[in-house]
């Protein structure tokens, strides 16, 4: 790990129940990672999985993932309810030259029996500060067109770029459209 990214670290702190997790923590975190990517695709979220998904399968996403949280190439925060992961988001450093001043924010979940608390919503808000701490002031993002989360991101302060046509299949094997957002953390 860089010594930037320890040090965002010891200067970021978002509100609780949100947290940002290290390397370590989500290691420790990879079958209720994995938990909670599945209910989520059986939910019917669109986010990169067809069904049938294996625990092994979602747990070896994360297991993916870890390299990257381990590089401060990304970050990954979550929301608990007790001692439980009950949602997490992603924030995806570009490593462009030209890219320094962005970042993307993927894999928005909240396991479906803790929706309606507002935790997506303060994901979404310690993202931004996530965001500021690493100097990155533009955000990215795309979503299912229709999808329950399209309507929560201009709530957060996204603007709406464009519909992509038959972007990817969802977790069915249907082809679905993805809106694609973005947010100047600015002004």
């Amino acid at each position: 790990m860089n010594p930037s990214t320890l040090a965002t670290r010891s200067e970021f702190r978002p509100q609780p129940p949100v947290s940002l997790l290290s390397p370590e923590e989500a290691r420790a975190a990879l079958p209720q990672l994995g938990n909670l990517l599945k209910a989520c695709v059986e939910d019917g979220a669109g986010i990169g999985f067809i069904l049938p998904l294996p625990q092994e399968k979602a747990e070896g996403f994360w297991q993916s993932r870890l390299p990257l949280l381990e590089s401060g190439e990304a970050f990954l925060m979550a929301a608990k309810e007790g001692e439980e992961i009950a949602g997490v988001v992603m924030l995806m450093l570009a490593g462009q030259d030209n890219g320094r001043h962005r970042a993307e924010v993927a894999k928005l979940m909240v396991h479906p029996r803790h929706r309606r608390k507002g935790l997506a919503r303060k994901l979404m808000t310690a993202i931004d500060g996530l965001a500021r701490a690493q100097e990155r002031w533009l955000l990215v993002l795309d979503t299912v067109t229709g999808d329950r989360a399209e309507k929560l991101y201009p709530a957060c302060g996204y603007s709406k770029v464009g519909v992509i046509p038959d972007f990817a299949f969802n977790s069915h094997g249907h082809l679905d459209a993805t809106t694609v957002f973005y947010k100047d953390l600015r002004g």
